[in-house]
């Protein structure tokens, strides 16, 4: 299976294209972030965050993640045909939420608890991760992407749908995002899913 794969011309060109397209997208939305993070602004009060306490939900949201990359990475490898579209897609989705984000500049909710975890004391997991990159939810966004990619597949499609409705709870209860945030995400996301299957046809 994988010598077949790893033979395939055109297999090869569209891996190393969606990983290459990946990478630049993870570049974007570090240097994005850090782009407002440098800009002054003030936090909006918010229907569901004005009206709940703050709970600690540190470890969920960063062991969590950690969780869900080795999943995607499990996943990915053992479906290897269809890793190109997935990382294009993701792609595409990073670059997208990059931009949604450099448009409005709105900080953090006061009350936002403090990501404090080795995997994310970098200066590049600090970039994307904890800054004030919000609109919208890229927790919420990334596994109901994976849900639809691997949607014909039951058992997938709930572990990514489990991810994404997990996310959403956590960062509205740690006040991580807003709950526009989290809510759009899931409209946007399916947006771009549609967008993906237009322009990877191919894949």
């Amino acid at each position: 299976y994988y010598k077949t794969l790893f033979t395939d011309k055109n297999f090869l060109i569209s891996f190393f294209g969606g990983l290459l397209l990946l990478t630049a997208s993870l570049i974007t939305q570090f240097y994005v972030s850090g782009y407002t993070d440098s800009l002054p602004s003030t936090p909006v009060t918010d229907l569901i965050l004005s009206n709940i306490r703050v709970y600690n939900v540190d470890g969920i949201f960063v062991w969590g993640s950690v969780l869900l990359l080795f999943v995607g990475v499990f996943v990915g490898l053992r479906q290897l045909k269809c890793m190109p579209f997935a990382m294009k897609s993701i792609a595409l989705f990073v670059l997208i939420r990059s931009f949604f984000v450099i448009l409005t500049h709105i900080s953090s909710f006061p009350t936002r608890i403090a990501i404090d975890s080795p995997f994310f004391n970098s200066e590049f997991f600090n970039g994307i991760f904890t800054g004030n990159d919000l609109f919208f939810s890229g927790h919420t966004g990334l596994p109901f992407l994976l849900a639809l990619i691997f949607w014909n597949t039951k058992t997938l499609r709930t572990v990514f749908l489990g991810f994404s409705i997990l996310f959403a709870t956590v960062v509205l209860m740690g006040h991580i995002h807003y709950s526009i945030d989290v809510f759009s995400a899931f409209f946007i996301t399916y947006g771009i899913f549609e967008i993906c299957k237009r322009l990877f046809k191919k894949e």
